[in-house]
């Protein structure tokens, strides 16, 4: 299990688990439940550089990020380091 703690939004962290490029589980610590909910589940089991395609550069009410967002930075680190 990898954590992330999280910049700029509502959720404190987030937890996730890869398995070769595949995203198996995501948990949002913190944040909106039924937004972070949602994120975890469609992501869940979804190709890590798609996943970071598709939410990369989500703006949550002009912080210029979002949990979304935040989970491709983490994603993004992730790689960078595996």
């Amino acid at each position: 299990m990898t954590t992330y703690k999280t910049r700029g939004v509502c959720s404190r962290e987030i937890r996730f688990e890869i398995e070769g490029n595949t995203i198996k589980t995501v948990q949002f610590i913190g944040g909106c439940a039924g937004n972070t909910q949602g994120v975890a589940r469609l992501i869940a089991g979804m190709d890590v550089d798609e996943a970071i395609q598709k939410i990369d550069g989500i703006d949550c009410g002009g912080r210029g990020t979002s949990c979304p967002d935040q989970l491709a930075k983490a994603l993004k680190e992730y790689k960078a380091t595996h």
